[in-house]
């Protein structure tokens, strides 16, 4: 008899199969659009206006849900404004100017009027930090709190800094730093981790301020510089394997870049630091990769736009994503945050 190989059974719950296999499954039953300008599981969508001038309609939607998107000591006017700023983080990198938001809330019956104008004031300040307006939306009840936003703004098909793209010999670069999220939110989930006040302070505001780099995006964007661009909610090891994949080369970081709080943080907790800076999320930095011959120059127009580009490696023939420690190199695991599994 011949040996049968045996097959992984197919997972049955969301749980089981975790937010990326959900979206390719749903992802499989939806009919594409003929034409599309940005592939489907970019951080934007985005739909032809004009043919003959090439403006695009940008859109984007993103949800948090109170139970499991919302540690506690995080309050309702931080939790509105933050998420109107994970969905602009995604305008960032894309390099295009939100305009309009709609705001669906689903609202538990309990809730108080004072605790809906925390809501109010905390979306439009998320709005209006970054230039666009809230005109509309819709509520009903429900079990949790959710908040869904959605936001509209116009782009140049000709500008678009999608997620593939990226070729050997470009420099992979970030808008910042990265651990503070990672270490705030073990901060504010388990009481064991310890933190001076300072280094709390900083921690914390990270998690419950968090920062979208749109002027650092826009300045990119305007440059042409950009060979390929995610915004790195998801996790900085998993976004630069997400460059990886959707343009077809590895990458070499050279350069870890993490935050000296999260470097304090880790040595005091016994943490590795490494691990907080790779795998954390919820940092809302660009992951870019620049042309070479114009690096200088997106250090320049970056640093104008008020923000910092760091070089923290570059692109290769090779895909494989490796980690160059002291000449030794260890491998970056594809993974980060993922909804259902995280």
């Amino acid at each position: 008899m011949r040996n049968q190989k045996t097959s992984k059974p197919l997972a049955k719950t969301v749980k089981e199969l975790g937010e990326h296999a959900i979206i390719e499954l749903m992802r499989s039953h939806f009919e594409p659009m003929p034409k599309v300008v940005v592939p489907f599981g970019d951080d934007v969508s985005a739909v032809p206006l004009d043919t003959v001038v090439g403006d695009v309609a940008v859109l984007k939607a993103d949800m948090l849900v109170a139970a499991t998107d919302v540690p506690a000591g995080m309050s309702l006017w931080q939790t509105a404004r933050k998420s109107v700023v994970m969905n602009v983080s995604d305008f960032a990198a894309k390099g295009v100017q939100p305009q309009a938001v709609q705001v669906s809330l689903g609202l538990p019956g309990k809730m108080k009027r004072a605790d809906l104008v925390e809501l109010a004031k905390g979306l439009n300040a998320g709005a209006r930090e970054y230039g666009a307006y809230i005109v509309g939306g819709d509520t009903g009840e429900a079990c949790d709190l959710i908040i869904s936003v959605q936001i509209f703004g116009v782009g140049s098909k000709g500008a678009s800094m999608l997620r593939g793209g990226a070729r050997a010999g470009d420099v992979l670069a970030v808008t910042g730093l990265f651990g503070r999220s990672a270490a705030g939110l073990r901060l504010l989930l388990d009481p064991k981790f310890k933190a001076s006040s300072a280094i709390r302070t900083a921690l914390l505001d990270a998690v419950c301020m968090p920062k979208a780099r749109l002027q650092e995006g826009l300045a990119l964007a305007g440059l042409g510089a950009v060979s390929a661009s995610i915004d790195s909610s998801d996790g900085l090891a998993w976004c630069i394997h997400e460059l990886s994949s959707q343009s077809g080369v590895g990458f070499v970081v050279s350069n870890l870049p993490i935050a000296e709080e999260a470097k304090q943080f880790a040595t005091l907790n016994h943490l590795d630091a490494a691990e907080l800076a790779l795998y954390g999320g919820e940092e809302y930095e660009l992951v870019v990769t620049i042309k070479p011959e114009m690096w200088r120059k997106a250090q320049e127009v970056v640093e104008a736009a008020g923000g910092k580009l760091f070089r923290i490696g570059e692109a290769t023939v090779d895909k494989c994503v490796v980690l160059n420690f002291d000449g030794v190199k260890h491998d970056v695991e594809a993974r980060g945050y993922e909804h259902f599994k995280s």
